[in-house]
């Protein structure tokens, strides 16, 4: 009795020893290595290995080689999802999924490499016919753009040499050409513009004069039009130039006798790029002040100097302005209080500067004195 009962016992172990071999060919290992794009390993990534038969999921986290390895897998087939991170699979954000992938006994395979997908995918491999054409029609257009841009490059360097030399009608023809081969880029229309006002100065006909600075600002609201419909991912960029096109197509209606128009435009360019707007109102305050509107002229000057106090030749014009506002009696000149501070203070930041003589002159005319401290308190005497 004793012995079949040692030789059950026996037989049980040796049964019991055979179950965790039976167990282990139930399910797969899986493992792999996941690089990036440029070839860097996906550290504290996130691989799902989700089950198409039964929803089951394993989710499992790359070490910094960005290697993954983990036991147990059912056999069957997954789709396999990478992620970046584990905010990017909250966020359903993939980097790469394969799908269909078979999970068989024994160990699994399974490595991410962008890189090497993205060569593959440039050479159409792995893809469906449709994909490949989607591709290729893509090269073709990138390629297309490439042409296009050496093509209106070339006639805007040629314009711009044309230009140079003061030969404004073929660097118009020029662009004009480039405006006809693309009709959609900002720039070639913001230089039309330059080209059509700079060459009317040189018009001896009014009449012609007046239509090119007419076809100027059509070609600047056209450059502004497209400058805001496609704006630039660097958003100061996107303003600076923008700015550049308001002051532009200010200067345009200014030469064209349409001051109001002009302030207004000016305004839109100080309010585009405030870090610039004490020359955008300086442009302002000399348009007024060549239109004789002496008040709105102080007003502008005054801006300018609020946009940036150290700014001497704004404090300078502001002055000649108040000086037409001065009165005459007796052979004295009175002029509106603060005339004479406006030329001290000038003098105070250039007192050698262009308008040092000027200002000084002015300041005799109306009596007042040369005091290059101005704005500092003087020390009490003594």
């Amino acid at each position: 009795m004793k012995k079949r009962f040692a030789i059950l016992f026996i037989t049980v172990m040796v049964l019991g020893l055979c179950v965790p071999a039976v167990f282990a060919q139930a399910s797969g290992t899986v493992k792999g290595t996941c690089k990036d794009a440029e070839g860097n390993p996906v550290a504290d990534g996130i691989v799902v290995f989700s089950n198409l038969d039964n929803g089951q999921k394993y989710t499992l986290k790359t070490n910094k080689k960005g290697e993954y390895f983990s036991l147990g897998l059912t056999p069957g087939k997954y789709n396999v999802t990478l992620f970046k991170n584990a905010d990017d699979m909250k966020a359903g954000k993939q980097l790469d999924i394969v799908k269909n992938f078979p999970v068989q006994l024994d160990e699994n395979v399974l490595d991410f490499d962008e890189k090497k997908n993205q060569e593959a995918a440039a050479k159409g491999q792995g893809l469906t016919p449709e994909q490949v054409k989607q591709m290729q029609e893509q090269q073709a257009k990138a390629q297309k753009e490439t042409m296009t841009v050496k093509s209106l490059n070339e006639k805007l360097s040629a314009a711009k040499a044309s230009a140079d030399a003061g030969d404004f009608d073929t660097a118009i023809a020029a662009l004009n050409e480039a405006n006809q081969v693309d009709p959609s880029r900002d720039l070639l229309w913001f230089k039309l513009g330059d080209y059509y006002r700079m060459s009317a100065a040189k018009q001896t006909d009014p009449a012609e004069k007046q239509k090119r600075f007419g076809s100027a600002v059509e070609s600047y609201q056209k450059a502004i039009q497209l400058k805001q419909a496609t704006p630039d991912k660097d958003p100061a960029k996107q303003a600076s130039a923008l700015a550049a096109y308001y002051n532009n197509l200010a200067e345009a209606y200014a030469k064209s006798n349409k001051i109001d128009d002009a302030v207004k435009t000016y305004e839109l360019a100080a309010q585009t790029e405030p870090s610039a707007a004490a020359q955008y109102y300086f442009n302002t305050g000399a348009v007024l002040t060549n239109a004789g509107k002496v008040d709105d002229a102080i007003a502008a000057f005054d801006k300018v100097i609020a946009a940036d106090p150290n700014r001497a030749d704004a404090y300078y014009w502001k002055g000649v302005n108040m000086i037409g506002k001065a009165t005459l009696a007796g052979g004295k000149m009175t002029a509106p209080p603060g005339t004479a501070e406006a030329f001290q203070k000038y003098l105070e930041l250039q007192p050698t500067g262009t308008y040092a003589d000027p200002a000084k002159q002015m300041l005799a005319q109306i009596g007042g004195s040369v005091e290059t401290s101005f704005g500092k308190k003087k020390a009490a005497k003594k």
